[in-house]
């Protein structure tokens, strides 16, 4: 499965110091590895003068403060947030507290899970709420950029997206990865979203994709195009997996993602989960006893 998305993962970087990677982009990676982050948050800074911060990270002093070293002179007018999940978003308050920056983000409530017992180690960040709103298509302006937001629900119900219009580069936050693809756990996240968000991303044509992790994405459409063929290979993968007699999220899992770090099968749960409750919606499976679940039996339908 993986070899057919041509990822991207060598990056040149220094913990917690800006590096130029664009003529507009600044981009500070946090000293936060792991097998959700990579080799940690990527935090960008658009523009000179008057910036905006994408993603700010992890609250933790010491990578705050490598923030403001690297705007030193300079003003944070904007701070946009993809998405309310631990690695992106806590960075945001202590952040507009020291240089009274206004925090944007999608103001959609996040969709706790109820039922699921598998823990994603990208624990969402319950304490967040962006001072305002950003809506799809709204123009946010700086002395010398122009970012739009653009919707991108489906890794959360309220992941927002951003593009910056003089480079024509858009921030997938977590929506896109490079070294990766993005995990997809219901409720908050939702496959059928997912997927005509990944149509709407290939459709607008960006020269360059700049994920939260991991290095940028310059080959954009076959990129993107083969990130929607991955996830419809394994809607294909979880029906043949019924259709064998597995009944279970997690039996199906040990075989799908045989090749995949084992740290990441309780992930590989949750976005196998998000497939079967589109298939449940599309009338191809039904779902024994109760709401859709990881521990749930499943069939397909006659």
């Amino acid at each position: 499965m993986a070899s057919k998305i041509p990822f991207v993962r060598e990056m040149d970087f220094e913990y917690e110091t800006a590096q130029q990677v664009s003529p507009l982009i600044r981009r500070l990676v946090a000293n936060n590895p792991g097998p959700f982050t990579y080799k940690g948050t990527g935090v960008y800074i658009v523009g000179r003068g008057d910036v905006a911060v994408i993603d700010p990270g992890p609250d933790n002093p010491e990578h705050i403060d490598a923030i403001l070293r690297a705007v030193d002179g300079e003003t944070i007018t904007h701070i946009f947030i993809t998405h309310r999940h631990m690695d992106h978003s806590p960075g945001a308050e202590p952040l507009a507290a020291r240089t009274g920056a206004m925090v944007y983000g999608d103001k959609t409530p996040s969709k706790p899970s109820d039922c699921d017992t598998l823990r994603l180690e990208a624990a969402d960040d319950h304490g967040f709420e962006p001072a305002c709103g950003a809506r799809d298509g709204e123009i946010f302006r700086g002395p010398n950029w122009t970012i739009e937001a653009v919707a991108t629900p489906g890794h959360t119900v309220n992941h927002m997206s951003y593009a910056l219009l003089e480079e024509n580069a858009f921030f997938p936050g977590d929506h896109i990865m490079g070294w990766s693809t993005s995990i997809i756990g219901p409720p908050d996240g939702d496959m059928s979203a997912y997927l005509a968000s990944l149509a709407k991303v290939r459709d607008r044509d960006y020269d360059i994709l700049w994920p939260t992790h991991g290095p940028p994405v310059r080959a954009v459409r076959p990129f993107v195009e083969a990130y929607l063929e991955h996830r419809l290979e394994r809607e294909r993968q979880v029906v043949a997996q019924l259709r064998a007699g597995k009944r279970l999220i997690k039996d199906m899992v040990t075989e799908m993602y045989a090749d995949v770090d084992k740290r990441l099968h309780p992930a590989a749960c949750h976005s196998v989960l998000a497939h079967m409750i589109r298939l449940v919606e599309l009338g191809q499976v039904e779902c024994m006893g109760g709401p859709p679940c990881v521990d749930s039996l499943y069939a397909l339908r006659d």
